[in-house]
Formats: C-alpha cells, structure tokens, sequence
C-alpha cells in the first residue's frame, strides 16, 4: 500500500460502521467490500488527513491512486477519486492512460462517472486537440464503461460541447442493450438540454432511442 494511504485506511478503519457497510455492499450489487463510512463524514476524515499529512504531491497520484484502487474498500477507491478531481486542473494528457486503467479497474457507475465528468472532462476540454483519439477509442471500445465515458466526458461543457460529436457518440450506442448506456446517453442529452433545449429536442424527436435514454433526456424539457 502507498505510504500516503496507510494512516487514512487506519482512520477509516477506525470509523467503521459495520450496519452502514452491509447497506452499502447491498446498493453496490455486492461488489465491493465497504468501511461503512457514508460520504460526509468520509470527505471529513479526508481533510483530517490533509491537514496531518499535507496534500500529495501530483507525481504521487498515479501510484497513489493505483494502490487505491488495489485495496478492497470503496472508500479508499473513492478518496483516490477525490484527489483526481482535486488535481484535475493540473493533470495533461499523459494522464489519460492512467484514468482509462481506473476506469476499467473496479468499474462500476460511482467511480467511473466522477473519473469520467470531473477529471476526463476537465483535461480534454483543456487540451482539445487530444479528444477525437482519445474519444475515437473509448467510444468503439468493447468496455461499456469507456463508451459510457465517451457520453458523457462533456457532461459539464454547457455551450462549449461539441454536440455533433456527442450526438456521434449517442448513435453509435443509441441500441446498446446495457442499463449504463442507455442511461449516460439520457444524462448527457438532459445536461445539454440546459444550454440548448431545441437542439435536444430535434435530435430525439429524429432519432429512435430505448425509453429509457428518451425519458431521461426530455426530464424537465
């Protein structure tokens, strides 16, 4: 383990709650392990451990976040997203393979949609010129959660998304059977609604998507 994540494992290991956890696994289709430690008071303990320890240096994260991602509790996985978020805006591209290996390790919806919106997102709209490869691979990927982070990488763009590229993006997998996939394409087409209603309007009405993606791009439309 990082010598970085050793003291906080002890101080989430110190605030388990073993009822939280059972619930926890349970909502996570019982695939992860969990302390028990509910969000608030594990960002808490986070800071705690800042304010102790000092923030980890940037060419700290990938081996930090790796080992994160190597121990069986969510919340380590969890606060090893935390930090990417937190550093987002000084990661280039040469983090990028880093972030597809942890959002292909330990995939599921929680990790892999901050990764994806927050810290994806973040790095690409900062350096354009990277997008068409790195989109071209994940959304003809045969991993779900690379396309699902195709969708949905300009999730917080507003008026700057390249709606021709998400609009690409949605047709390609506008059949997947997969529940993540058609829910990201209904997220990232309700979040574009915000900025430009018409344009996702047009584009369902044009289309023919699952009921599901459809009801939840046209929430609040």
């Amino acid at each position: 383990m990082h010598p970085y994540l050793v003291p906080l494992r002890a101080a989430f290991h110190g605030h388990a709650q073993p009822a939280n956890a059972a619930a926890m696994r349970a909502y996570m289709k019982d695939r992860f392990p969990f302390f028990g430690i509910k969000a608030p008071e594990r960002r808490a303990l986070q800071q705690e451990h800042v304010r102790l320890h000092g923030m980890l240096k940037l060419d700290q994260l990938p081996v930090m976040a790796r080992s994160a991602f190597a121990q069986p509790e969510r919340e380590l996985q969890y606060a090893a997203v935390d930090l990417l978020v937190k550093h987002a805006r000084k990661l280039t591209p040469e983090h990028l393979p880093l972030l597809e290996e942890l959002i292909t390790t330990k995939s599921w919806w929680d990790t892999v949609d901050a990764l994806a919106v927050h810290v994806v997102g973040e790095v690409l709209k900062r350096h354009p010129a990277h997008i068409a490869s790195w989109n071209e691979r994940w959304i003809e990927s045969d991993d779900l959660w690379l396309n699902r982070t195709a969708i949905l990488f300009q999730n917080r763009w507003k008026q700057e998304t390249d709606q021709a590229l998400l609009f690409a993006n949605i047709d390609r997998h506008a059949l997947h059977k997969d529940f993540f996939i058609r829910k990201a394409i209904g997220w990232a087409l309700r979040e574009l609604g915000k900025t430009n209603p018409g344009a996702v309007l047009d584009f369902v009405r044009s289309r023919k998507l699952s009921p599901l993606s459809e009801r939840e791009a046209l929430r609040g439309l």
